[in-house]
């Protein structure tokens, strides 16, 4: 292990066992667990508040479906899919979504425009979908906290939101995975509450390229980012893979938020704050 320039430190990357997929089951006892597919993904929930009703867990899917159909750039439908096609002015649309697209400007300002909805459009339209399922699963666990949980997580494809501990006096354990190992994890992050968002090309291919050259940013396999907020560290590690190597200490200049690249040599670097959060066992 050694350290780098800007504050990073630097190890081999190992597989650290088995990523097992949740099951989609409710298991028995206080803890409940829900899967269900939306927004492209499969988004589960781990509760383990006893009081809070069902029906608060029925009203978070149907809330993050509702956002899916308002929000999917593949629905001709949609609101986004409208905005798109230019049938839809961005004055004329809902509230929330001219606060997504607020939300957009000011990170294509704060990152240079490394994250950019309109850029990678010939048309100049704005796509945020980039965007759309850090806020929408933020949202929804503030939806849930309303309804009395404190102790939760909620997973939608590797964007991780965490209330309160699983059990008295142990974080949630939220794994890093492998780039090149899907059953297997570089590294396990202990959260409570906080958020977890990954960007790499191993899910999707290079579906993320520079959005100043066009071409797929260098020095990066992943890379995961922790703050307190979904939104935030979602679009954050979308910007920090597009910027490459650069994009570890990009994040380490914006006060809470943190970050655990793989490199493309396959190293684990990470910055001062994923110290205190990295498990060891």
């Amino acid at each position: 292990m050694t350290a780098e320039p800007g504050g990073e430190v630097t190890a081999d990357v190992r597989p650290r066992g088995p990523v097992r997929a949740p099951e989609p089951v409710r298991a028995p006892g206080p803890r409940r667990i829900r899967v269900e597919h939306v927004m492209g993904t499969a988004v589960s929930l781990d509760l383990r508040d006893e009081a809070v009703p069902e029906s608060a867990l029925d009203d978070l899917f149907a809330y993050l479906r509702d956002i899916d159909r308002r929000f999917s750039p593949f629905r001709a439908d949609s609101q986004v899919g409208r905005l798109i096609a230019g049938e839809l002015a961005e004055a004329d649309a809902s509230e929330d979504l001219r606060l997504v697209l607020g939300l957009a400007e000011d990170l294509r300002r704060t990152t240079g425009g490394y994250f950019d909805i309109r850029r990678h459009r010939p048309d100049g339209r704005p796509d945020p979908t980039g965007l759309v399922k850090g806020w929408a699963v933020e949202a929804a666990a503030w939806r849930l906290e309303e309804a009395g949980a404190s102790r939760f997580a909620i997973n939608a494809g590797g964007d991780i939101v965490t209330r309160g501990e699983p059990e008295p006096g142990r974080p949630w354990r939220v794994g890093i995975r492998h780039p090149d190992r899907p059953d297997a994890v570089v590294a396990i992050v202990g959260l409570r509450d906080g958020a977890m968002a990954t960007s790499g090309a191993y899910e999707r291919g290079l579906h993320i390229v520079d959005p100043h050259t066009g071409a797929p940013p260098e020095g990066l396999a992943s890379i995961s980012v922790v703050g307190p907020s979904l939104t935030w560290a979602d679009a954050y590690a979308t910007a920090a893979f597009a910027m490459g190597r650069a994009g570890i200490a990009w994040v380490d200049e914006h006060p809470g938020y943190g970050a655990y690249g793989v490199t493309s040599d396959r190293a684990a670097a990470w910055t001062p704050l994923l110290d205190g959060l990295l498990l060891r066992d």
